[in-house]
């Protein structure tokens, strides 16, 4: 089985991605792996700082999501894209994870290895797609295997129902597909 942790890079509590991911999360489960959904509005976390490090070590948030990220065989990031790029807080909780941790974690512990899908949801034409290439380049770079098929769901505000889920069935069979292809590169991936 699986190990899957899925978050969304937005503290925003009516955050179209915080949707997104709980609806991938839901899909994740039902394809038989063991899923964990946080909110990353619960790990305030301030802005890296190398000084800070220095100083003060790694503060107990990054710690607990570094450490949800290491036990995870892979990850689903929900992505809103700021400026036609990454979201700064999904940027701040990459650089925080990524550090080593005296004994307790190496460089890029929480990544090295890791398989991801990476998802967004936008209100925008292009559904966020901009910013999943900055997503895609920097976590390749880090280690993770990032699967082919993103999700961009453009006009998002029409995209959920009032159920939560989503209004269209192509992107509701776009995001299985991706959540599946996750799901079956993980467990090939651990034989």
């Amino acid at each position: 089985m699986s190990k899957i942790l899925v978050f969304a890079g937005s503290a925003r509590r009516d955050s179209f991605n915080k949707k997104l991911a709980a609806i991938a999360a839901a899909k994740a489960t039902a394809c038989g792996a063991e899923v964990e959904l946080i909110d990353l509005a619960d790990y305030p976390m301030p802005l890296y700082d190398g000084d800070l490090e220095e100083g003060q070590g790694v503060p107990a948030t990054v710690a607990a999501v570094r450490n949800k990220m290491i036990a995870a065989d892979a990850l689903i990031l929900a992505c809103p894209e700021y400026n036609s790029s990454i979201t700064p807080l999904l940027k701040n909780v990459i650089d925080w994870t990524s550090r080593p941790d005296g004994e307790v974690a190496a460089p890029l512990a929480a990544y090295t290895g890791k398989v991801a899908a990476i998802i967004s949801a936008s209100p925008g034409g292009l559904g966020g797609m901009r910013g999943l290439v900055h997503v895609r380049a920097i976590l390749s770079s880090i280690g993770v295997l990032v699967i082919p098929g993103d999700v961009a769901i453009a006009s998002a505000f029409q995209a959920f129902g009032e159920n939560g889920q989503l209004v269209d069935e192509g992107t509701d069979q776009r995001l299985t597909a991706a959540v599946q292809s996750l799901v079956r590169t993980t467990l090939a991936l651990q034989q």
